[in-house]
């Protein structure tokens, strides 16, 4: 089983390559990542959070699995603010502003093109994950001193000690 890569693991902060056209280890990866997700009682997840830095995200917000293979969002609408937690980053819960509702252009595990529409938690799962794929972090979303509060935490060891609950882990 793999383990989740834990910030600060510099695979967290590279940008995901674009997985180039259909790859038969694709979907045994997604089902590996699917099974870390659950297993954790996360939401979402992205190739990275499991050491491989490559473009696909895994995430079930009780509706069943999504699997994108190079996501890219290309429809936005409103915004909102809601707390978010990360697998990668134990304990760390953030405000972020994010998109209530998206469409998603990705490929599936078959290397097949496919359209998304999502919004609400689904959208934010989706957009949390792409972030990951691009080597951003929700601790990134912080500023000013409550980014400082979190990396003085963190080094202390504070930021670990609670996971969030199951429902707002991305």
């Amino acid at each position: 089983m793999h383990t989740i890569r834990m910030y600060p693991d510099p695979v967290l902060r590279e940008r995901a390559k674009n997985v180039p056209g259909w790859d038969p280890l694709i979907p045994a990866l997604v089902k590996t990542m699917a099974e870390v997700m659950y297993d954790r009682k996360g939401v979402g997840l992205a190739a990275p959070q499991v050491g491989v830095s490559l473009r696909v995200i895994v995430a079930d917000v009780g509706e069943g699995l999504v699997s994108l293979v190079n996501p890219e969002i290309v429809e936005e609408e409103s915004e909102e603010v809601m707390e978010e937690g990360c697998l990668s980053v134990p304990g760390a819960h953030v405000d972020v502003k994010r998109t209530r509702a998206i469409v998603v252009k990705a490929l599936d595990t078959e290397g097949k093109d496919l359209t998304l529409k999502a919004d609400n938690l689904l959208a934010r799962v989706i957009q949390h994950e792409i972030d990951h794929l691009d080597g951003v972090l929700i601790i990134d979303k912080l500023e000013g001193e409550e980014r400082l509060r979190f990396d003085l935490e963190y080094s202390k060891g504070a930021a670990t000690i609670e996971p969030p609950p199951a429902a707002k882990i991305l």
